[in-house]
């Protein structure tokens, strides 16, 4: 069971103040991750299979170093690439896929937009109380099954608005993701960016290379599904999607 100790470390990476020691289970988890975001950019059904083993050792780090919102947030994206994995198999009497690269209509972007604006300004000025909250529930429901953890002492965060906007952002992008929707690799790149930016200002060097690395697959990504799209004939902001 060393590997799924974030206290087995593969490598120690000399960046930044002291270096980074890189552990067998971030390590194998982030190359999962990235494998996952690249075989979804080339729309290969199989991304699903990486991202699931992504996000459960993402989750068992959290566990560890007792991130417990962000290990209860693991959850909903173990469900989302689940139901993306079932979305991306149904077929039609063709044997095609039954979803198809599109834009968002109109209506549906603008839904999102704001559903997104709403959820930014609600994290930004309420993230400590809800990650607290999350965290409380998923303290309970470990305990709940015969768990030894205890409420971990929880620190203001540090930059409340980038960090609401990278999870509403990430989570609005995955469930795009599940509906084919070119708008998710817009999303992700948003994403990326403020990810290798707050990594950089905090001096963690190692994964502001990995979200630079992010940044460029979601890019390529957004270009591939632009011409798929244009392809399928679906253009932005049309009244259908």
């Amino acid at each position: 069971m060393d590997f799924f100790s974030t206290g087995n470390i593969l490598v120690h990476i000399p960046l930044g103040e002291g270096g980074y020691d890189l552990s067998w289970i971030e390590a194998i988890g982030t190359l999962f991750g990235l494998l996952c975001i690249w075989f979804a950019s080339k729309e290969k059904i199989v991304n699903y299979l990486f991202g699931l083993i992504n996000v459960t050792l993402f989750a068992v780090i959290f566990f560890q170093i007792q991130l417990y919102a962000s290990l209860l947030l693991q959850v909903f994206f173990f469900a989302a690439n689940i139901y993306g994995w079932y979305a991306w198999s149904r077929t039609t009497d063709g044997n095609q896929a039954e979803l198809k690269i599109r834009w968002l209509s109109a209506s549906g972007a603008l839904a999102w937009g704001v559903a997104s604006l709403a959820g930014l300004l609600l994290m930004t000025f309420h993230i400590d109380t809800v990650f607290a909250f999350l965290t409380r529930v998923c303290v309970d429901l470990m305990q709940g099954m015969g768990m030894q953890v205890t409420m971990p002492a929880l620190q203001p965060d540090a930059f409340p608005f980038w960090d609401s906007a990278m999870m509403v952002l990430s989570i609005v992008a995955m469930v795009l993701m599940t509906r084919k929707y070119v708008e998710n690799w817009l999303l992700w790149v948003v994403v990326d960016v403020i990810s290798v930016v707050i990594f950089a200002i905090q001096g963690v060097y190692a994964m502001a290379l990995e979200y630079l690395i992010l940044t460029a697959i979601a890019l390529n990504g957004s270009w591939l599904w632009i011409k798929s799209a244009r392809k399928n004939g679906s253009r932005p902001f049309s009244s259908a999607s």
